[in-house]
């Protein structure tokens, strides 16, 4: 009769208890802290500590147009970033998927974009899209067009951080989708050639559909990420002009720091982040319905 140690008979709840606790300390507790202060009528501008008020924080946040219209703002930039980067990167990833001469030095130069800290990105995108002395506009200039405002507009403002975002992190969206393609079997594509199938059909009906998963779990990072922007637009334009860029974290940002509404800004948060999840719930449905 074998006996058995503490140690053999828990181990399964054992080892992952540090990875739990650690997930519980840095996650579950901020989390649950948020909502708690969502709660409660804290302001510094006022001295007065934290006073629970129940629900009053979400009845006004929806009666508070500038927050509505931070909504509009982020699911606006990020529906431009992420259809965008996925059709360009997918697009990258079947280009550099071929086998031609210098492809390893083109696929890096693809995915150097990715690697650099996105402050300093926003500050060269800064300098370009200035509207008297940017290359943006000097280019236009050059092509007998006129110049756009981009950033400094309240109408092109969130397409134009749109384009820093897209030319981020496309690259993000082309490694998944050439790693995809790697993975793929071989036989469908060999299925299809002996039936004579063009290379614009076997892509269309075989390499695409294929792929799909790997599209949509690239989507789903890149849609989460796009929500939770924030460094590039408050290092380019800090929600303006006026409040024209001001998206549901710049408006939380603003509330906590600038207003020092922090009970008012932690409930922002919530919504902020029950949307995150519910699009995330949402794109793993739609995956999962399409494996099915």
């Amino acid at each position: 009769m074998v006996i058995r140690s503490f140690g053999d008979r828990y181990a399964r709840w054992i080892l992952p208890l540090p990875a739990l606790l650690f997930i519980a300390i840095m996650m579950v507790f901020p989390i649950l802290y948020t909502v708690r202060n969502s709660l409660t009528g804290w302001s510094l501008g006022t001295g007065t500590p934290p006073t629970f008020i129940g629900l009053q924080n979400y009845v006004a946040l929806f009666g508070d147009q500038r927050f509505l219209a931070a909504i509009a703002r982020t699911f606006s930039f990020t529906a431009i970033a992420v259809a965008a980067e996925g059709v360009l990167g997918v697009g990258i990833a079947l280009l550099l998927n071929r086998t031609f001469r210098g492809r390893n030095l083109v696929s890096a130069i693809f995915l150097l974009p990715m690697m650099a800290t996105p402050v300093a990105i926003a500050m060269v995108w800064l300098l370009i899209f200035e509207p008297t002395v940017g290359v943006a506009n000097a280019i236009l200039h050059k092509g007998s067009l006129p110049g756009v405002l981009w950033i400094a507009g309240p109408g092109s403002v969130i397409p134009s951080l749109a384009i820093v975002d897209i030319w981020e992190w496309t690259p993000m969206i082309a490694l998944i989708a050439m790693a995809g393609l790697a993975g793929l079997p071989g036989d469908p594509f060999e299925a299809a050639r002996v039936d004579g199938a063009s290379s614009r059909q076997v892509l269309w009906h075989v390499t695409l559909p294929l792929l799909r998963p790997t599209i949509t779990v690239a989507v789903l990072l890149r849609m989460i990420d796009a929500l939770k922007t924030f460094d590039i637009i408050y290092t380019m334009t800090g929600g303006g002009p006026g409040f024209g860029s001001e998206t549901l974290n710049i408006y939380a940002y603003q509330q906590a720091f600038s207003y020092y509404n922090f009970g008012y800004a932690s409930s922002v948060l919530v919504i902020f982040f029950a949307i995150v999840l519910g699009m995330s719930l949402l794109l793993s449905y739609v995956r999962n319905a399409w494996e099915a």
